[in-house]
């Protein structure tokens, strides 16, 4: 049984909540958060008692596992503090995207999970679907041959004005985890940005980015356009042929090269893959994580892990730079 405790019971927290409610072998615990409020709203609605001190929660109710799920400034900036907190109090931890939107704090963060041999997971809950399971499936299958490239796109309309990179650092841990996902690590990124009318930061970016293994790669990403019709692709090519993703789960198409036939797994409600709603995908990882907990998966093993999202921060981190000097920026 993994008891469980959640720091941040915002719209995401209560999310989290009711996953841990629905997986059998987890009992939550604890809910905390610094605004009264929620916390005591979350308290009542799930029957745990409510904390407003993160430290107070973890002596008290000693759990195995935490959930982060705070915000802050461009959605990362409250992530650190109850992090550290947790992996220190013992527990193994799952995390909001972004990591943090501080490198060293994300590194920090790493490193001390990995020195107490404590599993430390990211949200990075578009890359745990059954459709993007059997597109890596085909990739370290060999299928499409020797990787060439790879195009990612994903829209939301976000009126929130916060920091100049907002839309960067807030949307594309999700985006660039995703091609890393298929095509390993960036080697290197040049950036490009601009903004819808009436935006006073950057709301639309075009990143072009090589791979460590030689692949290139695009990735347009905008808080500009409303949803509505699927907001997220993802396409990679090889010389055996090249997928299409669409949402991550709503439909897989596979076309090999030279032939005119083609493999369509759709989503559908008459049949096709399970995750009907964008929701499911944070029951999918959430139980993962806690699959992987409970069968004593070492840190380095974890699927979605904190290093994965400090890497895919890194990229930001770079893309950033390159917007700023106006030139090609490799990762660091």
């Amino acid at each position: 049984m993994q008891r469980v405790a959640i720091i941040g019971m915002g719209p995401i927290g209560n999310r989290h909540a009711d996953c841990y409610r629905a997986i059998p072998g987890c009992e939550l615990v604890g809910v905390c958060d610094r605004i009264a409020e929620r916390a005591d709203a979350a308290s009542a609605r799930t029957g745990v008692p409510a904390f407003y001190d993160a430290a107070e929660m973890l002596a008290q109710v000693q759990p195995d596992l935490c959930s982060v799920t705070t915000g802050g400034y461009e959605y990362g900036s409250d992530h650190y503090e109850p992090t550290l907190q947790a992996l220190e109090a013992g527990c193994h931890v799952l995390g909001e995207k972004p990591i943090s939107n501080d490198i060293a704090q994300a590194e920090e963060m790493v490193a001390v999970a990995s020195r107490k041999g404590l599993c430390y997971g990211i949200n990075l809950n578009h890359r745990f679907t059954m459709l993007t399971r059997i597109a890596k499936e085909w990739v370290d299958a060999g299928r499409l041959g020797h990787l060439l490239f790879v195009n990612m796109a994903m829209w939301i309309k976000n009126p929130a004005e916060s920091s100049p990179w907002f839309q960067l650092k807030a949307l594309h841990p999700h985006t660039v985890d995703v091609m890393r996902h298929f095509c390993g690590d960036i080697e290197a990124v040049q950036c490009f940005v601009t903004k819808a009318p009436g935006r006073s930061i950057w709301t639309t970016a075009h990143f072009n980015m090589k791979f460590v293994n030689g692949a290139v790669g695009g990735l347009t990403g905008s808080y500009d356009i409303e949803r509505g019709h699927p907001m997220e692709r993802c396409e990679v090519a090889g010389t055996g042929g090249r997928f299409v993703l669409e949402d991550m789960f709503s439909q897989l198409t596979f076309y090999p090269a030279g032939s005119i036939e083609k493999t369509v797994i759709t989503n559908t409600p008459f049949g096709g893959v399970p995750e009907k709603r964008f929701e499911d995908t944070f029951m999918n990882r959430i139980q993962r994580f806690v699959e992987q907990v409970e069968a004593g998966c070492r840190p380095g093993e974890i699927e979605g892990s904190g290093a994965e999202g400090l890497a895919a921060q890194k990229v930001l981190a770079a893309a950033i730079e390159s917007v700023e000097r106006g030139t090609v920026v490799p990762v660091r």
